[in-house]
């Protein structure tokens, strides 16, 4: 009977620590929240990995284990288990990137993975940079930095954004129904110093990403905190200047803020100066309240102008009349505001769930000339055209999130709402000249369009499998009132859409995963399209698919590759240069997507990205269904070295494949290769840069259309290739002093 209460007591013992769950909250020493770090317990080998906000939950958990924690941009720690109360608070320090540390698990984003390692070895110079950090996303530039970079992606020229959802911070970038093509994203109102992740991925297979996520999408989060206050001034050719500042006014352990500004100008290599200059501003707030609430308050502003020489002809060029640099119409040109205020709220309800919410306000001006045709339609004055708009957005998204979790499997379901509304004021394309004379209005009106959409996502872990089934349902209102109608009309119509998605992971172990993505997908047309179509491919969908794998055959070799299919419904787009709609049909693509990361020493990094797209209208008769401008073969790759964060460099080479210009194949688009190299190092609290765009003075054409037009001495019209030149070489000297 003695021999009982020691029993019992033991018994109590065993049943108190082990088998029990520890959680936990990952951050810097900053007190920033960690995501996606691995913590393995080194006793039972049961491994989880932390969330968005650092947080994670491990089982089997025993007093006196070890716990390794890996994170591939901070020092491992081991740290051991004393007690499985509470929420335990563990902190790690930076450290020199390291690939040998990332671990495949089955909760992780490979795609973001890339981003994150390429950010920390690649250097991020200008918002081009920042989308090119993107792999598979090239970019074209029409003016210098004052337009949205045209982009490709998957087989797509996706125009300014037409297939691709952009977001910074969670505010939406592209703009539905804008003066100068739908889903319009201009990105310039971000400070590349200030981007700290970039979240993105490929194919309509994410519920919680609606409206324009057919090919991919792509967010970019900026830093709630700052290691310390920066200066940095950046002179190049071309009269080109940027002065650049990061300032932290706050920064204790719960409440964060800073402010960020930077101003651009240049005239680039035109004949005709660009007078090109953009002026940036934010400040971003980040707190902690007593009641574990987080609350971020952000506002940001930038506004710019610009002179173009716009898309000019090859045969202008080849018989002499004007330089590669030169012009027909140097009158092109524009300027651009943007005022946004994002207010976010994440609500921490106990250990299992959350709600995070975003609330947004932004207003924007555009006010943009072109010239494509020069004196085709009017012989006299020329085809100058003028697009104009004023607009208001308003949104706001919410999102319930849960974390289940049993001894065989581990649930996270997440449930969402949002609502989104453009007020589009005196949207107007009208022909001009000399961006004084208003000659003809062509198209003016006001453009109502509201979004309302919700989703459930539910990603479930069994043993080695994720099954991530997800279910989205979007509405929309259209509205449109013309302007040049003789009495008062307002035209609207409205549809909706139901979006389901399948995505199957399996983790076979930490260097090798498997998946399996599907789903379903759209981009909405025009309001002044939709409004007449009588609720008929209002919102054409996308249907896409992805096979693929992630493999680490080598500690320091990461490897991403997947074969993938698209199919759209319809390809309806509204030509804003003309005010007219361009029926495309229904269109498949398919290709191969590879993404090679390799660090060959500890200073030394080589990174790889190869994506092939066969793309065809099915609407067409074969041999006249290519898919204008649509690219076949891209590839980036680079070598860069990185010597105790003190002295680093780098080489990086970008192709782009031939592709066809017009749907017969019969003109072509020129295919390049650039080379961009860098090197710096840093002294104390000083770094001094030196970078060459364009090492080989290679030429090129940046941006190159199948147009039709006609010269002012010409008696007949021309289709051909018109291009924009790409920049030749280029020297910038950056230094910067941190404080």
């Amino acid at each position: 009977m003695k021999r009982i209460p020691l029993l019992l007591f033991l018994i109590w013992i065993v049943v108190s620590t082990y088998g029990q769950q520890l959680k936990g909250t990952v951050y810097t020493e900053q007190n920033t929240p960690i995501e996606n770090v691995h913590i393995l317990n080194y006793c039972n080998g049961g491994h989880t990995h932390s969330d968005s906000k650092g947080y994670f939950v491990l089982s089997n958990i025993t007093i006196g284990d070890t716990l390794t924690l890996t994170h591939i941009a901070y020092e491992s720690m081991e740290w051991i288990v004393n007690t499985t109360s509470g929420i335990q608070k563990i902190r790690l320090k930076e450290k020199e990137f390291a690939l040998e540390e990332v671990v495949i698990i089955p909760k992780m984003d490979a795609l973001n993975l890339l981003s994150n390692i390429d950010l920390k070895t690649k250097p991020v110079n200008s918002s081009q940079d920042i989308l090119r950090q993107v792999p598979g996303l090239f970019i074209g530039q029409h003016a210098g930095g004052g337009k949205a970079e045209q982009m490709f992606i998957r087989g797509f020229d996706i125009d300014h954004g037409t297939d691709i959802t952009i977001t910074a911070d969670g505010l939406p970038v592209n703009m539905v129904s804008q003066a100068h093509g739908q889903g319009y994203a201009d990105l310039h109102f971000i400070i590349p110093e200030t981007v700290e992740k970039i979240d993105y991925g490929k194919g309509p297979y994410y519920a919680d990403k609606g409206n324009f996520n057919t090919a991919a999408y792509v967010n970019f989060k900026t830093k709630e905190q700052l290691e310390s206050s920066q200066l940095k001034l950046e002179v190049g050719q071309f009269n080109t200047q940027r002065l650049m500042g990061l300032f932290s006014v706050l920064n204790r352990p719960k409440h964060h803020a800073y402010l960020a500004t930077e101003y651009i100008g240049t005239d680039g290599p035109f004949d005709s100066p660009q007078h090109f200059s953009r002026i940036n501003m934010m400040g971003k707030y980040t707190g902690f309240m007593d009641n574990g609430d987080k609350i971020g308050i952000q506002f940001s502003h930038f506004t710019s102008k610009w002179d173009a020489s716009g898309q000019i002809p090859q045969r202008a060029v080849d018989d002499g009349s004007i330089g590669r640099f030169g012009a027909i119409d140097d009158t092109e040109g524009g300027f651009t505001d943007r005022t946004n205020f994002v207010i976010k709220h994440n609500k921490q309800i106990d250990a299992q769930s959350c709600v995070t919410s975003t609330a947004y306000y932004s207003h924007y001006n555009f006010e943009l000339y072109s010239n494509f045709t020069f004196f085709l339609n009017d012989s006299i004055n020329g085809d100058q055209i003028k697009q104009k708009e004023n607009r208001n957005i308003y949104g706001l998204e919410s999102k319930y999130i849960r974390v289940y979790e049993a001894k065989k499997w581990h649930a996270d379901f997440e449930a969402g709402l949002t609502i989104r509304n453009d007020q589009s004021q005196d949207n107007e394309l009208s022909h001009t000249k000399n961006r004084l004379e208003l000659l003809e209005p062509i198209r003016l009106g006001f453009i109502n369009e509201t979004n309302f959409g919700s989703w459930v996502d539910v990603k479930l872990n069994i043993g080695k499998w994720t099954i991530n089934p997800a279910l989205r349902l979007d509405y929309f209102n259209f509205q449109y009132t013309d302007a040049l109608i003789p009495s008062y009309k307002t035209d609207g119509s409205s549809q909706a859409i139901l979006c389901p998605k399948l995505n199957i992971l399996y983790t076979q172990s930490s260097s090798l995963q498997l998946y399996v993505k599907a789903g379903k997908g759209f981009h909405s047309n025009d309001s002044r399209v939709s409004v007449t179509m009588n609720n008929k491919e209002s919102l054409p969908a996308a249907y896409g698919t992805d096979v693929g794998f992630i493999w680490k055959p080598l500690p320091q070799l990461f490897i991403n590759t997947a074969y993938w299919y698209l199919f759209l419904e319809d390809e309806i787009i509204y030509v804003g240069d003309e005010g007219i709609t361009e029926p495309v049909g229904k269109t498949q693509r398919h290709g191969l997507d590879l993404s090679i990361r390799y660090q060959t020493f500890k200073y030394l990094f080589w990174n790889l990205d190869v994506n092939y797209a066969f793309a065809r209208s099915l609407s067409e008769p074969k041999g006249e269904d290519y898919i204008p401008l649509a690219p076949n073969l891209t590839a980036v790759g680079g070598l860069y070295v990185m010597f105790e964060n003190k002295i680093y460099g780098g080489l990086n080479l970008r192709y782009l494949g031939d592709r066809p210009a017009n749907k017969d194949n019969s003109i072509v688009a020129k295919g390049y290769t650039i080379l961009d190299v860098n090197a710096g190092f840093t002294w104390r609290a000083f770094n001094l840069e030196l970078q060459v765009q364009n090492l080989l003075n290679s030429e090129w054409n940046e941006t190159q259309f199948a147009s039709t037009s006609r010269l002012q001495h010409e008696a007949q019209p021309v289709e051909e290739i018109h291009f924009i030149p790409g920049t030749p070489l280029f020297l910038k000297v950056a230094i910067s002093y941190r404080f």
